[in-house]
């Protein structure tokens, strides 16, 4: 028998291996093996198909091990895969480290060791020095660990000399990457009689109030042991006294393994009844859901589109089904994660790239099991996780381009992904915003999806009233005389007098975006990267947003040698410090990149607002994402223009949502509130539709627009990059590139060309778009772009120019 296995590499085709006779009747199709590849490395691999054709002309390697005596990956998942690598470009590779937890992955690492060597009289330098005192200490280590300790840059020139003289030897070795939590826990020592135990303690008062501490402890939680740590927080003892207690027999202790996972929480309520405009929402949701497969709800903001899709999902677990709630943030799961674990407890899961990896290898297996989440709330990567009963995926905030993975391969988008998934698994889709994608929007219009629409914000609340500030002719005026124009710094007085609260919102985090040479207008760009640097006021420092290198500040312009350094816009740092200034003991916080690194950034800030300790936030578009505050009666939009200046065909989409989405933020239950958009032009359509919350006069603009250039949703776009440290091969390769797809593609390729963005991390970058007709076989485009790459790979001075093809770009 023989295996075909994916890799955890950056490779398409899969790999064919030959199954040992003992395990014939063992493995199958997702299960983990361990396998040979190259010269010495070893990878854990997933078969994704079992046969009997032996490859011809190959030498074919045997599987070393088997992992698993069930399957990792089920048959919806491996399917999605394909489907992935089709559409998106990419490698099966790819898709497999980016769906699975890197604690599922094992991978073989190299290690050294010393030989025994008779002449030890080598030339050696410092670093191999060094490493042979490290190794005579340590015996045998891997690389990495030598070259993480001894803080060497590139280890391998010296390991490779140092094994050319004889003096190591390496080897390949191959750890568990998942490691069980365990803890301490506590027991009674039953054999020793009840009566013995007050002698054996003899005079030691706090072993004797220990003792009878954890028996009332166990008591009242009906359990035969008790983890060490709980025991020190519901009393007041040392680890002496305890231990003394282990020591005399009369307690046991032992090690347990124990989930990561949060603890069993209890549900305290039912879902909320639905007004009448969301019942008929919820009907026509169902009745949708019968003829189609997906289905938009096209609800305004706080006009209850949360309560209805609790509702379904209650649905679904009265059909034993599992249902999947993907949100666009990590910020967003905060206050989602509460709302619905009162409703639903321990069925909820969550999974997002803040969880540990431990934690979600954990989730993962739990899903495997006979007891998984019957709820899943979680980021795209949520999508990739083994469900086995889906009956619902909930794209909230569809219109987010957060949904779009757009670093590294694969760069899938899951919105669609989601649909696909659903159509491999059988379940439905509900896309839900207050401001669809116009691609989304357009095929409800066509009658591919279904649209229910909720026009009405809960409980008959008002929209928010829109005052569209000139700050051109304010400043002209000599009326503006900070970076807040005197209406919105009003209003904010005001609702801060009404004890109410403000969100700000600037889309540009650090201090000023730039600064610039009064004199000769010079402006200090990365080294590595062809932009501007962002000046960070809390870290004194100017910082690349693109490679994250950080640069001193000049104290003189290099160019002119003048002390005339200024600032140039202004960021959520300058904000928040001009804010404070304007208003002194008012408690002010900032939430963007910078303020929301660890693990429970996000909800400190969120709880700290929520219960108004809070009075002013500042923000990043992380604020304008589905965030519900009952207390907010003002939003200011600061800079808006920056929304709309970017040269891009979806730049107008994208600032209408950013704006409509943070102006939702203004005024619930019980107030209209304030939403001031501050532009320098304020004569622009798009401003209009905002106030006047229009968002089919803005689509039907954009509609038109988009045919005439042959955009989305009329012809399909594909960005191809080409990448190299050489600016000159770049160019060459591109041209190569550009030059052979146009002999099947024609017109629909545009390019090369320079992106706005030319050199990230000291690579040139040069791009190739696609603009095919709807119409055109996406088979036949996608072999056409592999044919091409294939004729590139085979001229030698473009063999390892980096490649990078992003579908739907967003």
């Amino acid at each position: 028998m023989f295996a075909d296995v994916i890799l955890p590499l950056p490779l398409s085709n899969t790999f064919t291996y030959a199954v040992p006779d003992e395990m014939n009747d063992k493995i199958g199709k997702g299960y983990r093996v361990i396998v040979p590849f190259g010269r010495r490395k070893y990878y854990t691999a997933i078969v994704v198909a079992l046969h009997e054709n032996e490859p011809k002309h190959v030498e074919t390697k045997e599987i070393c091990s088997l992992i698993d005596y069930h399957p990792i990956v089920n048959e919806y998942q491996l399917k999605l895969w394909e489907w992935i690598s089709f559409y998106y470009l990419s490698s099966l590779g790819d898709i497999y480290k980016a769906a699975t937890p890197s604690k599922l992955r094992m991978e073989s690492e190299t290690c050294v060791e010393l030989k025994k060597t008779e002449d030890e009289n080598f030339p050696l330098t410092s670093t191999e020095n060094n490493i042979i005192t490290y190794l005579q200490n340590k015996g045998a280590a891997k690389i990495s660990e030598i070259e993480k300790n001894l803080k060497i840059k590139n280890i391998f020139p010296h390991i490779y000399a140092l094994t050319g003289k004889g003096i190591i030897s390496t080897y390949e070795t191959i750890e568990h990457k998942f490691k069980p939590k365990t803890e301490k826990f506590i027991s009674l020592n039953r054999e020793i009689p009840a009566n013995d135990i007050p002698a054996l303690i003899g005079k030691a008062k706090k072993q004797h109030v220990l003792f009878e501490q954890i028996i009332t402890l166990l008591s009242e939680k009906n359990a035969s042991c008790i983890s060490r740590e709980e025991i020190f927080k519901e009393t007041e003892t040392t680890a002496s006294v305890l231990d003394g207690l282990i020591k005399k027999n009369i307690l046991c202790q032992f090690t347990k393994e124990v989930s990561r996972i949060a603890p069993k929480v209890n549900t305290t309520r039912k879902p909320f009844p639905l007004s009448e405009r969301q019942q008929q929402a919820f009907d026509e949701i169902c009745t949708c859901f019968g003829n189609k497969n997906t289905c938009l709800l096209f609800g305004v903001t706080s006009s209850g589109k949360t309560e209805i899709y609790i509702h379904l999902i209650e649905k679904m677990l009265l059909e034993k089904k599992q249902t999947l709630y993907l949100v666009p943030e990590i910020a967003l799961t905060t206050q989602l994660t509460q709302r619905l674990k009162v409703v639903f407890g321990d069925k909820l899961g969550i999974y997002h790239s803040k969880i540990n990896d431990n934690e979600r290898a954990e989730i993962w297996h739990k899903m495997l099991s006979d007891n998984p989440y019957k709820i899943v709330i979680g980021v795209r990567s949520s999508l990739f996780l083994p469900f086995r009963q889906l009956g619902l995926i909930i794209v909230d905030e569809e219109h987010e381009n957060s949904y779009k993975q757009q670093q590294v391969a694969p760069r899938y988008h899951a919105r669609d992904t989601a649909i696909v998934l659903a159509q491999i698994s059988g379940a439905n889709v509900l896309l839900g915003s207050a401001t669809p994608s116009i691609e989304s929007f357009y095929n409800t219009k066509r009658g591919k999806y279904g649209l229910v629409i909720l026009s009405k914000r809960f409980e008959e609340v008002l929209m928010p009233k829109i005052i569209i500030e000139n700050t051109k002719e304010l400043r002209r005026k000599k009326k503006m005389k900070s970076i807040f124009s005197p209406t919105l710094i009003s209003h904010i007085q005001q609702a801060l007098d009404n004890e109410e609260q403000v969100i700000l919102f600037r889309n540009r985090r650090g201090f000023a975006p730039r600064i610039e040479c009064k004199l000769c207008e010079w402006t200090p760009k990365c080294k590595h990267c062809d932009v501007t640097l962002t000046y960070h006021k809390y870290r004194n420092e100017l910082v690349c947003h693109y490679c994250n290198k950080a640069y001193s500040i000049p104290v003189e312009c290099p160019v002119c040698h003048e002390k005339s350094l200024k600032f140039i816009g202004q960021g959520t740092e300058q904000v928040e410090e001009e804010i404070s200034r304007l208003f002194p003991g008012t408690n002010v916080a900032r939430m963007d990149t910078d303020t929301t690194h660890g693990k429970y950034a996000y909800e400190r800030i969120i709880s700290d607002f929520q219960n108004k300790k809070i009075r002013i936030l500042v923000g990043t578009q992380m604020v304008s994402k589905g965030l519900d505050f009952d207390n907010v009666s003002v939003v200011g939009i600061i800079a808006a223009d920056s929304l709309l200046n970017y040269p891009d065909f979806r730049s107008h989409e994208r600032g209408f949502q950013l704006m409509m989405q943070a102006s939702g933020r203004a005024g619930r239950r019980n107030k209209q509130g304030t939403v001031i958009i501050q532009t320098t032009q304020p004569e622009l359509p798009i401003y209009q539709f905002i106030a006047e919350n229009n968002y089919e006069g803005f689509f039907q603009m954009q509609l038109a627009e988009r045919k005439i250039f042959k955009y989305p949703p009329f012809n399909r776009l594909i960005s191809i990059e080409l990448k190299d440290k050489n600016e000159q091969r770049a160019d060459a390769a591109s041209l190569y590139f550009a030059d052979m797809l146009r002999r099947s593609l024609k017109e629909s390729v545009l390019g090369p060309n320079k992106p706005v963005i030319s050199r990230i991390r000291s690579y040139y970058i040069r791009e190739i778009l696609l603009k095919p007709e709807n119409k055109l076989s996406a088979k036949f485009v996608r072999d056409c772009i592999r044919q091409t790459e294939q004729r590139l790979r085979e001229q030698p001075e473009f063999r390892y120019v980096v490649l990078n093809y992003n579908v739907d770009p967003v």
